[in-house]
C-alpha cells in the first residue's frame, strides 16, 4: 500500500458504481436463470474542476507513484464515505460474522445508520454497504457478503470510511486547456 489519495484538491463529481458477478442465460422463450458467483467490487470514476499547474501537480505525482495499476492506496470520497445517518458513539460487533453472512449483530451507538450508508469492519479491507436502516443496537443487514470473518467487538468504521483501491488502468492522461487549465479524470478499482 502506498498512501493516501490527495483530498485536495477536490472532485467536482464522482460516478460510483457496485459490480456483482453473476451468469446468466436465457431461453428462446424468454425464460432467464441467474447465479451468482460471488464477489462484489465499487469502483469509481472521478473528475475534476479546471485546475491550475500547481493544483494538479500533486495529483499527477501521486497517480505516477501509483506506476498505473501495480499500488493500492486509500481514498476517502466526498458524500459516499461519510454516514447519511445521525450515529453517536462507536459501532462495534455484538457476536462473531462469519465469511457469507449479510447480516450482523452490532451495538454501541445511538442513533441510526442509514440505508445506502458504506461502512468498513477494522480487520477488513473491503467495503459494505448497509442495506436497511438500523437505530441503535440491533441487526446490521448489508451486501456484499463477509469476504473475511468478523470478531466479536471489532470496530464499524461508518464516518470518512477508506476505500482499497488501485488505479484501474495503466494509461494516464490529461488535457490542458488554452487558458492552461488542466483537465482529468480518474478510474478507481477497489482492491479486494
Amino acid at each position: 500500500m502506498s498512501g493516501t489519495y490527495p483530498s485536495t484538491p477536490v472532485f467536482k463529481a464522482a460516478n460510483f458504481r457496485s459490480e456483482f458477478f453473476n451468469l446468466s442465460s436465457q431461453t428462446i422463450s424468454g425464460r432467464t436463470q441467474v447465479r451468482n458467483i460471488g464477489g462484489q467490487r465499487f469502483t469509481f470514476s472521478a473528475s475534476y474542476p479546471p485546475l491550475t499547474r500547481a493544483e494538479f501537480r500533486a495529483v499527477q505525482a501521486f497517480v505516477m507513484a501509483q506506476r498505473g495499476m501495480a499500488e493500492t492506496f486509500t481514498i476517502v470520497l466526498p458524500e459516499i464515505s461519510s454516514s447519511s445517518g445521525s450515529v453517536s458513539g462507536t459501532i462495534t460487533a455484538a457476536a462473531a460474522g462469519s465469511i457469507g453472512a449479510t447480516s450482523l449483530a452490532v451495538d454501541g451507538f445511538t442513533g441510526t445508520l442509514r440505508s445506502g450508508d458504506v461502512f468498513k469492519f477494522a480487520n477488513h479491507s473491503k467495503v459494505y454497504m448497509a442495506t436497511s436502516d438500523l437505530t441503535g443496537a440491533g441487526t446490521l443487514s448489508f451486501q456484499p457478503a463477509l469476504v473475511a470473518a468478523v470478531s466479536d467487538n471489532e470496530i464499524v468504521t461508518h464516518n470518512n470510511v477508506p476505500f482499497t483501491v488501485r488505479i484501474n488502468n495503466d494509461i494516464q492522461e490529461y488535457a490542458i486547456a488554452t487558458d492552461l487549465t488542466y483537465e482529468y479524470e480518474v478510474d478507481f478499482i477497489e482492491a479486494i
